[in-house]
């Protein structure tokens, strides 16, 4: 990994800066940086934060070191600094004031005072890998990057504009097919929550192996017909829109059962009644559950304290099962019908195994 520091004038910097708006992007340094790619997230400082920067620099304090991403092209990319670098930009600019002072009204020396500021910043240039743990080493502080976000710091080129196109815009595609008829995918876009979750949805949550096979790929096109494919299908199959439906992994259900033929009509009929079941307690569970029959995914309630208690006490402390006595905390408890042969999660339902005999019944 190459990580050299350099020292370059807040004029530098600013010379050629221009923000073309959301989703145009933010560029500087004689259009060679881009602050704020197109379609990434909209994130900008509040007034105070703002006005704590130019702060710093009139009475030249040091600024937090900066990242600057080295791209294929000899051009930067952005990694850490995005707001610092806007609030100076926009300054300078004259697109705030500060103290009831715009920059064109401070003196010349004052300008130069700012334009002549040097600002920390370290260029980073290597491996895919060496970028991906380095980046996430610096993201400590701050307005954290997310995941997807310092993926995409590393993973440029033309899919990723493309894919961000989709994915990443306000309003973009993506969000707006999720939302027809209901929310489907939960997270911001612009946060790069959506792009994340269709890339773990297509590669099993290998989403660096995917952006790295497709790095160089002219377009996003195979992402984003696979997205629709997975949101059609999930329209399709459960047919009357729950809010629960948001944090359904809707691409691993897909995958899995995308070629099997099923029963739009009776699976509804399964939900219905379980969305009433009291035990549930992860009512968005039921979707999964009800194509895999996993009780995992249900989150059954399980027996209070008290009920334990009572099992405990009427059993005399012996397991039904292999009838040695063991102390209460030895034991766990069981529904002697099961949950998914109608058996409730109540008192006279309940019976103390210990944790062997449990664990031999239930097959874990």
């Amino acid at each position: 990994m190459k990580i050299e520091l350099h020292k370059i004038l807040v004029r530098e910097v600013v010379t050629g800066y221009k923000d073309s708006g959301a989703e145009e992007g933010v560029v500087a340094y004689n259009g060679k940086l881009d602050i704020r790619p197109k379609y990434q997230r909209e994130f900008v400082y509040k007034d105070k934060q703002r006005d704590a920067v130019i702060k710093t620099i009139k009475q030249s304090f040091p600024l937090n070191v900066m990242y600057w991403m080295v791209k294929e092209d000899g051009n930067f990319e952005m990694l850490d600094g995005q707001q610092r670098t806007i609030s100076i930009g926009q300054y300078v600019n004259g697109d705030f004031s500060l103290n009831d002072r715009f920059f064109h009204n401070l003196t010349d020396e004052e300008q130069n005072q700012i334009l002549d500021y040097e600002l920390m910043i370290y260029f980073c240039e290597g491996t895919d890998k060496e970028r991906l743990d380095w980046f996430r080493i610096i993201n400590i502080a701050g307005e954290k990057l997310t995941d997807q976000e310092i993926r995409n710091a590393v993973y440029t080129g033309s899919w990723l504009s493309d894919a961000k196109l989709k994915f990443s815009k306000s309003n973009c595609v993506a969000y707006l097919l999720s939302n027809d008829g209901g929310k489907l995918v939960s997270g911001s876009p612009i946060r790069q929550e959506y792009l994340e979750t269709a890339l773990s949805w297509i590669n099993e949550s290998k989403i660096e192996d995917y952006m790295a096979k497709h790095q160089h790929d002219t377009s996003a096109d195979e992402l984003w017909k696979y997205f629709q494919s997975v949101i059609a299908w999930a329209r399709k199959t459960f047919t009357n829109y729950r809010r629960e439906m948001n944090s359904v992994q809707w691409g691993e259900l897909y995958n899995e059962f995308k070629d099997k033929k099923l029963n739009a009509k009776k699976l509804e009929a399964e939900i219905k009644e379980l969305m009433q079941d009291e035990d549930v307690t992860k009512k968005s569970g039921i979707y999964p559950y009800v194509l895999t029959k996993q009780e995992r995914y249900l989150n059954i309630r399980s027996f209070s304290d008290k009920m334990k208690r009572e099992a405990y006490e009427k059993q005399k402390g012996k397991c039904v099962k292999c009838k040695k006595t063991f102390e209460i905390e030895e034991m766990e408890a069981d529904h002697i019908k099961p949950w998914h042969e109608s058996g409730k999660t109540i008192s006279k339902n309940c019976q103390m195994l210990c944790k062997q005999c449990n664990r031999t019944k239930s097959g874990k």
